[in-house]
């Protein structure tokens, strides 16, 4: 069993305070791109995973890896022992804001849902999605939502047309828990109260146009500012897309992948490569959305 997984980038990502239990309330827009992992299940007596892909090196393959952890999760969901061999084809970033390690996750869950022929609804890989991970539940829906939270409770989001990405890939990743940290220290630096997090209706507006314009202008994460603390030479990146005529610049999620949104697909191309050869991105992707969340193929 083959299923694809997209990448996703926050077109909103507001963080509340600092919670008694170490997580924050957040206003999470997800938005799911055009930058693809597979994963693929075959019968095996025990689970285990292999990777593959320019990111491959990066990815563990133990018991911390997060596809092993789904496949685990399902099979004592489904109260029976179960094993699969996972293959995963690495294209979305690792540690890279993008959501990668949840796409996978969310791809086993799918694959061996349909290999263990246990054929359970949505709703519970979803309610299994949501024990995984903050971002599981999204790479499983896909498409455009409003996640709530810990960004795990979802609201579909439609939208007016496809919006056209480039996204710079960073070398070497963020910690996600480590971004937050910064995050709230940066603002227990500044002593001044955190609000709690609201929904930016006008770019909820904006996606429901397909006005990549006003999406531009409103692009917004509480957490690009502990990302460029830590990784500073991610200023000069998000400069130059912007330079080079992006309608908005981003840290995608936790970085450090800066996202830039794009006039068209021509533009996008244009803009990709201007990243590239003026050196400001090692690597630059272009990409598409909304797309759908995992799907057999």
């Amino acid at each position: 069993m083959t299923v694809r997984v997209p990448a996703k980038v926050n077109v909103q990502l507001s963080v509340g305070p600092l919670r008694e239990d170490g997580y924050h309330d957040l206003v999470n827009v997800f938005h799911a791109v055009s930058i693809f992992d597979e994963v693929v299940a075959k019968e095996s007596e025990s689970i285990t995973v292999a990777v593959n892909g320019k990111w491959s090196d990066q990815v563990p393959t133990d018991e911390s890896n997060l596809a092993m952890r789904a496949a685990r999760a399902l099979a004592k969901h489904a109260g029976r022992t179960y094993g699969a061999d996972l293959i995963i084809q690495k294209d979305i970033p690792v540690a890279g804001g993008m959501a990668g390690g949840s796409a996978d996750a969310a791809g086993a869950l799918v694959a061996c849902n349909e290999l263990w022929g246990l054929g359970l609804p949505f709703e519970d890989l979803m309610e299994i999605a949501g024990d995984l991970g903050s971002d599981v539940p999204f790479s499983l829906l896909g498409g455009t939502a409003v996640g709530t939270g810990r960004g795990e409770q979802l609201s579909e989001v439609p939208t007016g047309g496809t919006f056209h990405w480039v996204f710079a890939l960073a070398e070497g990743g963020l910690s996600t828990p480590s971004v937050y940290a910064e995050c709230d220290r940066l603002r227990a630096a500044e002593g001044a109260e955190v609000p709690w997090p609201q929904l930016n209706d006008s770019l909820m507006e904006a996606l429901g146009t397909g006005d990549a314009y006003s999406l531009g202008a409103h692009l917004s994460n509480d957490l690009q500012s502990a990302a460029l603390s830590l990784r500073p030479e991610l200023a000069p990146t998000l400069d130059a897309g912007r330079q080079h005529g992006a309608l908005g610049a981003i840290v995608s999620g936790s970085g450090p992948t800066c996202a830039f949104l794009a006039i068209d697909a021509l533009h996008a191309r244009d803009l990709a490569l201007s990243l590239t050869t003026t050196g400001a991105a090692h690597t630059a992707v272009a990409a598409h959305g909304p797309v759908q969340g995992a799907t057999l193929v």
